[in-house]
């Protein structure tokens, strides 16, 4: 899906620099993957702390090594 957005030239570069990213469109759609990525993890650590999920089957460790 293409968009159009509105982004300061100064962002665009950060966003290319810590993506590795040489191109705007791949920067930006890794960014926002990224985001996306870890507000996911955010929520299950937030729902395996809060006991959301009852006996979780995996370890601490399992879980820390999961997205390496």
């Amino acid at each position: 899906m293409r968009i159009t957005v509105d982004i300061d030239e100064s962002m665009l570069e950060e966003v290319m620099k810590y993506t590795g990213e040489t191109k705007k469109g791949p920067a930006v759609v890794k960014a926002a993957s990224e985001f996306v990525r870890r507000q996911m993890a955010r929520e299950f650590g937030r729902k395996v702390m809060e006991g959301e999920f009852g006996d979780y089957p995996m370890t601490n460790d399992e879980i820390e090594s999961f997205d390496r």
